[in-house]
């Protein structure tokens, strides 16, 4: 299992400039994205889908940026490890929306959607990687206290 050093600042570096150039890349596509008026009835559920879809994917391209930010200032000297493990921790992604209606959105938009997810799941094993490293561990007041009490079970 990877340990904390395993996160270094070139991976989180590589990781952020990815994070910046596909933020930009989903806001120029989710905001020049036309809703065709020509077809009424599709219309409502194209623009709820392109609505809903960048939503999810500006949340999780700003929760991944937030993350790496977090892992730069602590790889700096600028946070210590006790704050980043208290708030540096990576939100949980959303449930992905419905396969309808991504299909919705024209095909350089789902790849984008689809990147900003692969993205996000890179990060979040690297941050379970990371606070795995930190799992509690029995104190050594309770392992002193296990022993006092198989020793003195043993006694009577």
């Amino acid at each position: 299992m990877p340990t904390p050093s395993s996160i270094t600042s070139a991976i989180v570096d590589a990781l952020y400039d990815e994070a910046l150039l596909l933020a930009e890349e989903a806001r120029l596509g989710f905001d020049n994205t036309p809703v065709s008026e020509s077809y009424a009835e599709d219309a409502s559920p194209a623009r709820i889908a392109l609505s809903c879809e960048a939503l999810r994917t500006t949340t999780l391209l700003m929760h991944s940026l937030a993350w790496l930010l977090n892992h730069r200032a602590y790889l700096a000297g600028d946070m210590s490890e006790f704050q980043l493990r208290r708030h540096g921790r990576l939100p949980p992604a959303q449930p992905a929306g419905h396969a309808e209606q991504l299909l919705m959105l024209p095909i350089d938009l789902q790849q984008i959607v689809r990147k900003s997810r692969a993205l996000h799941a890179r990060i979040a094993r690297l941050d379970r990687a990371w606070r795995d490293h930190f799992a509690m561990e029995p104190s050594a007041v309770h392992r002193l206290r296990e022993r006092l009490g198989t020793r003195l079970a043993m006694q009577r």
